[in-house]
């Protein structure tokens, strides 16, 4: 149980906010270097990806005080960064857009700023990257009670690197998540080498999801004989979970059997995973074969799921 008080908890958020200022640098009078402020940078930051917004929507989306938010447009205004237009549709509105000088300050703090960021991550293990991510991802989603539109996932083929980012997050979630030691992790390596040796485009796929630039899931179907193809190796971020990802991957790769001539797709996978097991059901596989299996360190029971496909290959 958790014996710490509000007033411990609101603490450790404070010192955390202390940190992570003090580490970005965002205490400096200038921001990276520029003549802004961090509340400058933010409505600049605003206005740049905002097309004809308004003081008012500003003040409503970053909740600044209006005579603040006035003074700040105010300097903008005079150094030349930020013009506005009258509303064609509401006289009484002034539309605010940057300048050229404004885009080009602007461009320039966002190359600093990504720069920076990248020197900070630099040296941090890739799954420690991934960890902060995930837990700046948290921090959103529990205090935003209304978070932004999420960017859209894409699903693509996969390319160089990808294969040791499967390998490296396979290890780290099902390390974390359900205790499976490292011969779950060479069994990982073993499947992927085979699939990378043997690799044939017109009858084996792997795909990677991205979301925002960064991946977020993976699936793979390579050739068992030529009339069988194997599903190998879902996988679906924590923070990618519940929009449907799994089941997107698993539909792309039926799409793919087909046009590759297959008539069945097999898998073999574990009763503990409940909600890979429910994204196979609802894509149609139906399970053929069930027993113990003492392997990656738990008792666990392994099943073979199959979908056949049409008869007739195309």
């Amino acid at each position: 149980m958790d014996t710490t008080s509000l007033h411990e908890r609101a603490g450790a958020v404070r010192r955390f906010n202390r940190f992570y200022t003090r580490v970005i640098g965002v205490l400096n009078e200038g921001l990276l270097g520029t003549p802004l402020g961090l509340t400058e940078a933010r409505i600049l930051f605003e206005i740049s990806h905002h097309d004809n917004t308004t003081a008012k929507i500003l003040q409503a989306d970053l909740g600044i005080d209006p005579g603040y938010m006035s003074r700040i447009l105010g300097k903008f205004e005079r150094q030349g960064l930020v013009e506005k237009t009258r509303s064609t549709t509401d006289s009484r509105q002034r539309l605010l857009n940057l300048t050229p000088a404004g885009h080009r300050l602007m461009s320039e703090l966002d190359t600093k700023s990504q720069r920076m960021i990248e020197n900070l991550m630099n040296d941090v293990p890739l799954g420690d990257q991934n960890r902060l991510v995930e837990a700046m991802g948290t921090i959103e989603t529990i205090l935003d009670p209304a978070p932004p539109a999420r960017a859209p996932v894409i699903l693509r083929t996969h390319r160089p690197g990808d294969i040791g980012w499967v390998i490296e997050r396979h290890a780290e979630i099902y390390g974390r998540d359900y205790g499976w030691n490292e011969h779950f992790v060479a069994v990982v390596i073993e499947i992927l080498a085979a699939y990378v040796k043997t690799y044939d485009p017109r009858r084996d796929g792997g795909w990677i999801a991205e979301r925002d630039g960064r991946r977020v899931g993976s699936l793979f179907l390579a050739r068992e004989t030529d009339d069988d193809a194997r599903l190998r190796l879902l996988l679906v971020e924590p923070q990618a979970r519940g929009l449907g990802l799994g089941q997107a991957l698993v539909e792309e790769s039926i799409r793919f059997a087909r046009r590759a001539g297959y008539r069945r797709i097999l898998l073999w996978t574990m009763a503990s995973l409940v909600h890979a097991r429910r994204i196979y059901e609802t894509c149609g596989f139906v399970r053929t074969a069930r027993e113990p299996c003492d392997r990656f360190g738990k008792s666990l029971v392994s099943e073979t799921w199959e979908l056949k496909l049409n008869g007739n290959r195309s």
